[in-house]
């Protein structure tokens, strides 16, 4: 019973802002354009702000991990692959299936992941969270333009040096690269923009925890539900026990372990739905997995 008190008191936080948003969606006290507004604000400004402000205040010697960092890579790297081969089968359309593998790989671990690991260990492990983040986006995002071209056959259409320029302009990996002088040589900023800085950091969690609730689309469910529940199961059951099981064999315990099941097992990124519509693959599909995934978790 005390576990069960302690886990709905580190997750019920989160999921209760985005059960408000959800409320305030269908009393249209949001709408899309809100929706759309606050995502914008969020991974163009707020969330950036959040993510140099804790790597840059980071003990980098402490919270760096590297044996993490490769167990959290070749785990990836193997279960994008097995995805890929059971997606073969089920969805003979390459928009289908292209959905379906980003949506059962892909974890919101910025926002629903941070928000637990903040809960569940406090800033320690926030810090460690934010170091391994920097590592994880890179390959996230080189494997979802994998898997949203390679299955629909667009390797040609797909403009190669458009692509990394969007990778590497991204503005969260910029706010990496931005931090690592400050992380490196141990920099302090002025009061006045550290104050800033963290003022729009705060925005970060609920304004994107509401974008996610007022997201959600319950009837979109009624459509290629049977490949969003096989996608929900790899990623919020499967996907997480199995590497799990496999990190307690490598070592893991405490605060890195509970930071690697909160990335592995946080539900699907909402922006494999934006990446899955502006690359013309099944955005519906995309959309469906991110419901159930985040209803599910």
């Amino acid at each position: 019973m005390q576990n069960l008190i302690f886990t709905l008191n580190v997750v019920a936080p989160v999921f209760l802002i985005i059960i408000i948003g959800v409320i305030l969606k269908l009393t249209k006290g949001i709408n899309d354009n809100f929706v759309s507004v606050s995502s914008k604000i969020v991974f163009n400004v707020a969330l950036p702000a959040f993510i140099f402000l804790e790597l840059s205040t980071a003990d980098f010697n402490i919270a760096f991990n590297p044996k993490l960092i490769i167990l959290v890579y070749v785990g990836i790297a193997i279960f994008f692959t097995l995805i890929w081969i059971v997606s073969i089968p089920l969805a003979k359309d390459g928009k289908d299936r292209a959905s379906f593998i980003q949506g059962s790989f892909r974890s919101n671990f910025v926002i629903i992941g941070f928000a637990i690991i903040f809960n569940m260990f406090g800033n320690g492990a926030l810090t460690k969270a934010a170091i391994l983040m920097a590592f994880v986006m890179p390959l996230y995002n080189i494997l979802a333009v994998i898997a949203l071209t390679v299955p629909v056959k667009k390797e040609k259409q797909i403009s190669i040096s458009k692509t990394i320029y969007e990778i590497i302009t991204n503005p969260l990996l910029l706010a990496v690269f931005f931090s690592l002088p400050f992380l490196y040589f141990n920099i302090t900023l002025p009061q006045i923009l550290t104050k800033t800085i963290e003022y729009l950091a705060a925005l970060t969690l609920p304004l994107a925890l509401l974008g996610i609730g007022g997201s959600l689309n319950f009837e979109s469910l009624k459509k290629d539900y049977k490949l969003a529940i096989i996608a929900t199961v790899i990623k919020i059951i499967i996907f997480p026990a199995t590497l799990i099981f496999f990190s307690i064999k490598f070592g893991f315990t405490g605060e890195d372990l509970g930071v690697l099941f909160i990335l592995f097992a946080t539900p699907t990124a909402i922006v494999s739905f934006v990446m899955a519509k502006a690359m013309d693959c099944n955005a519906e599909l995309a959309g469906n997995i991110i419901c159930m995934t985040t209803l599910g978790s």
